[in-house]
């Protein structure tokens, strides 16, 4: 296998709404069930739909906001693509992943108008150490499924809770196609939910998110992304994780995953 996900067909209805048909491989295995897909290469997939859908020179993706509905199933799928506000400074697009009859994510995007703001930037988010120098972390391959063993995992610094480990994978996002820094850097975005538990492995709290909200300031470059993440668990059962994300320029975006916290075997 050399990539996450095989096409089968693309087609473009009149209204100018994207159906496209895909496979995934192994690769793209969960964690949490081995006959899912890992919800970071499901939002990798969604957004090579999304940057090849109607691209405009003058604006960019600025927000993605994927809720997760249930299991993602391995196999067969549908993504469904669709402007559902259209406009000349702002666009919002939904994309809907569907397999097995079913909707499995809703991913809803705004694509922003894009002009030239040198003379106000500023960005309070502080560079981090990259991962040149720092040492592999095996500890990220406790984790089953096809999809961890597919990345490779740096970090300088990491404890329970919190923690900056870098990430890269050398497969493509779809075969036979080469994948573009924005799709490969988004494709590991979730992953951030499992790299800092607050718990010693094996875990014996499910910590599912059922979302994943990703805020660009910048659009990312390169082959790594740095995730410089915060996990906390709230007492009632809920629990979030936060994070900085960096590219090898430094930070170009936040996201936040909300979490349900179940204990296993119950």
């Amino acid at each position: 296998m050399t990539a996450y996900y095989q096409l089968i067909q693309r087609d473009v209805d009149a209204q100018g709404c994207v159906t496209a048909h895909y496979h995934s491989t192994n690769l793209a295995q969960g964690a949490w069930n081995a006959h899912e897909q890992h919800m970071a290469p499901a939002t990798g997939i969604i957004c090579a739909e999304l940057d090849r859908f109607s691209p405009r020179h003058d604006m960019r993706i600025g927000r993605i906001s994927l809720d997760i509905l249930g299991l993602i199933p391995a196999g067969e799928f549908e993504i469904i693509t669709q402007v559902i506000r259209p406009g000349k400074t702002i666009e919002l697009i939904e994309s809907e992943m569907r397999a097995q009859g079913k909707s499995c994510i809703v991913a809803r995007t705004w694509r922003m108008m894009t002009q030239n703001s040198i003379d106000i930037s500023g960005v309070e988010d502080h560079q981090v150490w990259g991962p040149e120098n720092a040492p592999i972390w095996e500890g990220i391959h406790q984790w089953p499924g096809g999809f961890i063993q597919s990345i490779e995992a740096r970090s300088h610094e990491r404890r329970a809770g919190k923690g900056i480990v870098w990430l890269t994978t050398t497969y493509d996002m779809i075969e036979g196609q080469t994948t573009v820094d924005f799709v490969r850097l988004m494709g590991l975005v979730d992953t951030a939910n499992g790299i800092v538990p607050r718990q010693e492995f094996p875990v014996k709290w499910g910590f599912p998110n059922l979302d994943l909200q990703i805020h660009l300031y910048r659009i990312p470059a390169g082959k790594w992304l740095g995730l410089e993440t915060v996990q906390q668990y709230g007492t009632d059962g809920i629990g979030l994780s936060s994070t900085i994300l960096h590219d090898l320029q430094g930070p170009f975006g936040r996201s936040e995953q909300i979490l349900t916290l179940r204990p296993l075997g119950t």
